[in-house]
C-alpha cells in the first residue's frame, strides 16, 4: 500500500499530497488516450476525436464506477452513525477509492456511442480501438487501486499474500467485522462512542507514541486482488490489441474485450470481498455473467454484419 507517493513543498508549514490512486487514474487516462490516438490514425480517423472521446468516457465513467460502488455498499454511505452531511461528504470522497469498474462502463458505452454517432465515427472500428485502451486504463487504475488499499482481496495465507496498515480500508473493514487476528491496542480506539472505533489517522500521526503503534498494526493477509485485476486487464489489452492488427469482422475485438473480461472477472470475484446481491453471487458476479453473453452475442452479430467495408489491418 502506498497511499500518498510524494509531497510537493508550497510553504514552510504547509505540502500539496499526490495520491497513488489518483496519479494512477491519470496515468491510465493518458495511456489510453494515447493508445487510441495512435490506432485511430493507423486506420486513417482522426486521433483527436478519440482523446475527447476519452475525456468524455473519463467524466461518465467516475460518475458511473461511483454510483456503482455507493450502491453496492449502500450501508458504507447511510450510517446511523455518521451526520446526513458525513455520509454525502463519504459518497462524493473519492480519495479513498471506490470505484466499480462495470458501473464506469455501463454509462461510458452509450455515452461514447452517441458522441461516435454524432461525429459520424464508424461504431464498430471505433469500439474495436477503444478495447485494448480501455483495458490499459483499467489495469494501471488497478495498480492505483493496490496502492490506495481498496478493493481487497479475501483472506489467504498464500505467501505472495499482502497485510495492509492501520486505518486503510482493509484494516478498517476487518476492525469492524471483528475478525483482526492482531486487535488494536486500546491507545488506538476512541472508546467515547457506545461503540469503540478507531483513532483518526491525522490524530495518530500527531503523537509519535500512537504512530509507532500503528505502524505495528496490520490486516490479515489477503489475496493481492488488485494486482491480479491489473494482470488481467494488461492480458486483455495486449490480446485484443493483437486481434485488431489481424482482418476481422469490425467490432469482433470489443466482443472478445467483452468475453475475456466476463469470463475473468467473475473468477476474480471469488477471490475478492463483495457483498452478496443474489444468492452468493455479488453484483459484479452477476454483471460478469451478462457481459459475457453480450460479448457472445455481439461476436455473432458482428460476424454476420462483416462486409467489404469493413477494416483491415
Amino acid at each position: 500500500m502506498w497511499q500518498e507517493i510524494l509531497r510537493i513543498p508550497v510553504t514552510d508549514t504547509r505540502a500539496i499530497p499526490i495520491y497513488g490512486y489518483g496519479l494512477m487514474m491519470v496515468l491510465g487516462f493518458i495511456a489510453a488516450a494515447q493508445l487510441a490516438r495512435y490506432l485511430a490514425n493507423r486506420v486513417g480517423l482522426n486521433g483527436e476525436d478519440f482523446v475527447n472521446a476519452a475525456i468524455l468516457a473519463l467524466v461518465a465513467g467516475i460518475i458511473g464506477a461511483r454510483a456503482s460502488h455507493v450502491l453496492e455498499n449502500l450501508g458504507e454511505f447511510t450510517r446511523s452513525d455518521r451526520t446526513a452531511w458525513e455520509n454525502l461528504v463519504n459518497i462524493v470522497n473519492l480519495r479513498s477509492g471506490g470505484l466499480t469498474f462495470y458501473g464506469g462502463f455501463l454509462l461510458a458505452f452509450p455515452t461514447l456511442v452517441l458522441y461516435a454517432v454524432r461525429k459520424k465515427i464508424p461504431v464498430r472500428v471505433g469500439m474495436d480501438i477503444v478495447a485494448p485502451a480501455l483495458m490499459l486504463a483499467l489495469g494501471l487504475g488497478r495498480v492505483g487501486c493496490f496502492f490506495n488499499g481498496c478493493c481487497q482481496g479475501d483472506e489467504c495465507d498464500l505467501p505472495w499474500a499482502v497485510r495492509f496498515p492501520y486505518a486503510s480500508l482493509p484494516y478498517a473493514d476487518q476492525f469492524a467485522a471483528g475478525t483482526l487476528r492482531q486487535p488494536p491496542p486500546m491507545e488506538l480506539l476512541d472508546t467515547a462512542q457506545s461503540r469503540p472505533r478507531l483513532l483518526a489517522p491525522e490524530k495518530v500521526q500527531r503523537d509519535p507514541a500512537l504512530r509507532e503503534l500503528a505502524r505495528q498494526q496490520r490486516s490479515n493477509p489477503l489475496h493481492p486482488a488488485q494486482l491480479y485485476s491489473a494482470v488481467n486487464a494488461f492480458l486483455i489489452s495486449g490480446i485484443t490489441l493483437a486481434y485488431f492488427t489481424l482482418a476481422h469482422a469490425a467490432g469482433r475485438g470489443f466482443a472478445l474485450m467483452l468475453m475475456l473480461k466476463g469470463v475473468s472477472r467473475y473468477i476474480l470475484e471469488l477471490l475478492r470481498v463483495e457483498p452478496p446481491v443474489l444468492g452468493s453471487l455479488s453484483l459484479s458476479m452477476v454483471i460478469s455473467l451478462g457481459v459475457f453473453a453480450l460479448g457472445v452475442t455481439l461476436w455473432v452479430i458482428f460476424g454476420w454484419m462483416r462486409d467489404a467495408r469493413d477494416r483491415m489491418p
